[in-house]
């Protein structure tokens, strides 16, 4: 928006909604809901989840093994994003910092590793922990991807898509000449 006044004129930048949102109390809340998330974890798979995983059948304690690394790995991908951002919020470095390749989180969707009969099967307060990590990085990777993915939207170029990146890998290794 451009306002003139008696003989300048000043330019004024639109207010980012996102921009607002990343320093609210909203985010305030997120961060508590996650690094207390990450503190829960570490408690129960330190204490009652270790006992817990002892009593497992094979399967189960195999499935439990691999749930709880792909929790820890989803935690600590969402801590590491809240304490960038909370960086950023204080002051401590520049969104353009964060986004650097230097500093920025890799955020990818880490699912749950066991398929949902071996799931139902595991400890409640493991399968709780994942769903909620689950849900809590689902948001946070909306949240990113309003944040820093809208340079690449407002350039023009279109985002990158998994699927079209193995299509294009099919492709190549299948044309004539390869």
């Amino acid at each position: 928006m451009v306002q003139a006044s008696d003989s300048t004129e000043s330019v004024q930048s639109p207010v980012s909604f996102v921009e607002k949102l990343a320093g609210s109390e909203a985010f305030c809340a997120m961060f508590r809901e996650g690094m207390g998330l990450v503190e829960e974890a570490a408690a129960y798979l330190d204490g009652a989840g270790r006992e817990e995983a002892k009593a497992l059948p094979r399967i189960e304690a195999l499935a439990y093994a691999a749930e709880s690394m792909r929790l820890t790995t989803r935690l600590m991908q969402i801590a590491s994003w809240l304490l960038l951002q909370r960086a950023v919020n204080q002051g401590e470095m520049t969104r353009v910092q964060a986004a650097s390749d230097k500093h920025k989180v890799r955020l990818s969707p880490q699912e749950l590793a066991s398929n949902p009969d071996v799931f139902s099967h595991l400890p409640q307060r493991l399968r709780e922990l994942a769903l909620q990590s689950v849900r809590l990085q689902a948001r946070i990777i909306h949240l990113d991807q309003l944040i820093y993915g809208g340079a690449t939207k407002l350039a023009g170029i279109p985002p990158s898509s998994p699927v079209a990146a193995q299509l294009e890998r099919l492709r190549s290794a299948f044309s004539p000449g390869h």
